[in-house]
C-alpha cells in the first residue's frame, strides 16, 4: 500500500526523477508553458506551484530554497520579481493541465502545463462575442469543382 507516500515514481532512480523535475520547473517558469506527458504534468503542477507559493512569500530563505530547485538564476529572478506578483490574490492553484491528446510515435499521451494567469493577459472580462453566422458552403465548392476540372483538362 502506498499510504503517506508523495509523487510519482515514474521508472526512475530518485536522482533522476529529481532532475528531470527540477530541470521541468525551471522550463515552466521561463516559457509558463511547457508540453510534457500526462504523469509528469500531474506531478509537475504540485512542482510549480510550490515555487510560486516561495515566490510569493519572497524572503531570503523562500529564495535560497527555491534555487535549490531552479537551475538558472535568470529563471529565479523572473519567479520573485514578474511571476510571483501576478499571483497575490490567489490562494493556490498556480498551474492548469490541458490534455492534448496522444503523442504520435508511442501513443503517450500528453498534456500542456501552464501557468493560470499569462503575462501581459488583461483582467478585465471581454463582452460575449455574438455567435457568427454560418455560411452555405456547399454552394461555393460546388461552382468551384468543374472550374478547378476544366482548367487541368485544358
Amino acid at each position: 500500500m502506498r499510504h503517506r507516500v508523495a509523487g510519482v515514481k515514474l521508472g526512475r532512480s530518485p536522482a533522476h526523477r529529481r532532475a528531470l523535475f527540477r530541470n521541468l520547473v525551471t522550463a515552466l517558469l521561463e516559457h509558463e508553458v511547457v508540453r510534457t506527458t500526462d504523469a509528469k504534468a500531474k506531478e509537475l503542477r504540485r512542482w510549480g506551484d510550490r515555487m510560486i507559493t516561495l515566490g510569493k512569500q519572497g524572503t531570503l530563505h523562500a529564495r535560497r530554497r527555491a534555487a535549490s530547485i531552479i537551475q538558472r538564476r535568470s529563471v529565479l529572478k523572473k519567479l520573485f520579481d514578474e511571476i510571483a506578483p501576478r499571483f497575490d490574490g490567489r490562494a493556490g492553484g498556480y498551474t492548469r493541465v490541458v490534455k492534448l491528446g496522444v503523442r504520435r510515435g508511442d501513443a503517450a499521451a500528453l498534456s500542456i502545463v501552464e501557468l493560470v494567469e499569462q503575462a501581459g493577459a488583461k483582467k478585465e472580462k471581454a463582452a460575449p462575442k455574438k455567435p457568427q453566422r454560418r455560411r452555405d458552403s456547399g454552394k461555393s465548392k460546388q461552382a468551384a469543382e468543374p472550374r478547378r476540372r476544366r482548367a487541368a483538362a485544358g
